[in-house]
């Protein structure tokens, strides 16, 4: 049975938009989805690196969605539809909403797909296939899991395939954030020695761990790059502020190899950290924090999100100066978006102020509610003043910290040359290319 696996990609991050190669790695999910069918023909798509053919062959389609690419999967099903193939629809959003998207479904996966993804398979093929399957397993063991097939994935559209998993699940609630919405708070760790295994398979210095919270599990954490340290390999990955209170941790990242740390630093409001539920920040911290890190020789891309009631129409002009004065090696801007089935999202309903409906808008850059302080245009027009801020060519030297990671000069510029690209662009994509869907036949 020929199984095609898609992943809908929104206009700023397709493959002919305008997130550079720089900044995009191999994504792991359908990869590893496709190791479970062994015996199947299966093909993956990933929009972010190539186009997803209208005339593919296959008899079952399986399509992975966020919420920022639920219209364009909703459309992609349908037209795959109306040629007579199946659909699975899985992912974040069919999760939240997974009624909505049996509107357009053969079938929907709901949870973690891993668990359910290769039964649902088996019964397209005995012609039993459910309307939904559910994860409904609780909080069972990631081990002995096969190795992702990105040798299916395009590979020259992506600066590394040296993705790994290694930590699922984050033990935070930000009000936010979509991930303990639709999978809860379990934290599930793979087995060090099945991590090490993967890794001895890659080819080339660098491994990304794309987990979002490498630290939930501070223990686990220790043992994981402490058996590293032997492999030699340079590697970024995504942790919380709390690092900054693990001296040992910190330690152990620098031998094990760690180049880099994605961190939500979310605000330069206190206030906010505390609506959004992210009392691990410590606003006055984040310089200390930025030194201690540079310190050990590790960069930092520092996330931030605009639009929080405690926003004024300062807040963006203050975020930017504190990326040059703490010296963040990579600001990263967004704008606070309430997912569906999250508080934030209910609070907002609740309140009048969802102002949008079109989930293709729900991609962290744009406005689909009403701001307590300033208006919608007023929002974007400080957003995309951030991002050229920070990636003007004086900004990017100003940021580097010449005296302590002086080293990794050649990182740091390939990584700003991406997102000054990805700046210089912001402005063009708005609403009306967001919701852009023309190019697949419309079939309703």
């Amino acid at each position: 049975m020929r199984v095609a696996l898609l992943a809908p990609a929104g206009a700023m991050h397709r493959y002919n938009g305008m997130f550079h190669k720089n900044l995009h790695y191999a994504p792991i999910t359908l990869a590893l989805l496709a190791a479970y069918l062994p015996d199947d023909d299966v093909v993956i798509y990933d929009e972010t690196a190539e186009p997803i053919p209208l005339d593919l062959q296959a008899d079952v389609v399986a399509i992975t969605s966020i919420t920022g690419t639920a219209e364009r999967s909703y459309k992609y099903a349908d037209y795959f539809r109306s040629r007579g193939i199946p659909v699975l629809m899985g992912g974040v959003h069919p999760t939240l909403m997974p009624e909505e998207a049996k509107e357009h479904a053969d079938s929907v996966l709901v949870g973690l797909g891993d668990r359910t993804f290769k039964q649902a398979i088996e019964d397209v093929s005995k012609g039993c296939l459910k309307p939904f399957y559910r994860d409904e397993g609780g909080c069972p063991s990631i081990a002995g899991r096969p190795i992702p097939r990105k040798d299916l994935l395009k590979k020259d559209r992506y600066i590394t395939l040296n993705t790994v998993e290694c930590v699922r699940g984050c033990n935070h609630s930000c009000s936010f954030c979509a991930y303990p919405a639709a999978f809860g708070q379990h934290v599930l760790t793979r087995p060090v020695q099945d991590v090490i295994d993967e890794i001895k398979t890659f080819k080339g210095k660098f491994v990304i761990f794309p987990d979002v919270n490498l630290i939930a599990d501070v223990n686990y954490a220790k043992e994981l790059f402490t058996a590293m340290i032997p492999l030699k390999k340079w590697w970024f990955g995504l942790t919380t502020t709390a690092i900054g209170r693990c001296d040992d941790l910190i330690e152990i990242f620098e031998k094990s190899g760690c180049k880099g740390l994605l961190l939500g630093f979310e605000s330069v409001n206190q206030e906010t950290q505390s609506e959004i539920n992210k009392n691990v920040n410590r606003v006055d911290d984040y310089k200390w924090l930025m030194d201690k890190l540079h310190e050990h020789n590790i960069l930092v891309m520092g996330c931030f999100a605009f639009g929080s009631d405690e926003d004024g129409k300062d807040v963006f002009d203050r975020t930017a100066q504190l990326c040059l004065d703490a010296k963040i090696d990579l600001p990263r801007f967004s704008i606070i978006t309430p997912f569906p089935g999250t508080s934030f999202y209910n609070e907002l309903e609740a309140q009048g102020r969802i102002t949008e409906r079109n989930w293709a808008l729900y991609d962290v850059e744009h406005v689909v509610y009403k701001p307590a302080q300033m208006t919608k245009a007023e929002l974007l027009e400080g957003i995309e003043r951030a991002w050229k801020t920070c990636y003007s060519w004086k900004a990017i030297f100003k940021r580097f910290d010449f005296k302590r990671v002086h080293r990794w000069l050649f990182i740091y510029m390939i990584a700003n040359i991406g997102y000054r690209k990805y700046a210089k662009k912001f402005g063009d994509y708005d609403e009306a290319v967001m919701i852009d869907n023309s190019d697949i036949p419309d079939v309703t």
